[in-house]
């Protein structure tokens, strides 16, 4: 699956698809088949981390 290449754009797509479809971003992951290591680097390079109580970037 392709996923945005802009960090803002991937931002957007990923707490949608955690809001909506996941209950954490590992199992996101798993299912889209993506790499979680990556998806954190670009996201923090914007200065956003993941909550895991939250289950979205913040």
């Amino acid at each position: 699956m392709s996923i945005p290449n802009d960090p803002m754009m991937l931002l957007s797509f990923v707490n949608l698809k955690l809001r909506d479809y996941y209950s954490s971003l590992d199992d996101m992951c798993e299912d889209m088949e993506l790499v979680k290591d990556d998806i954190i680097a670009k996201l923090a390079d914007i200065d956003y981390e993941y909550d895991k109580d939250l289950n979205k970037f913040v």
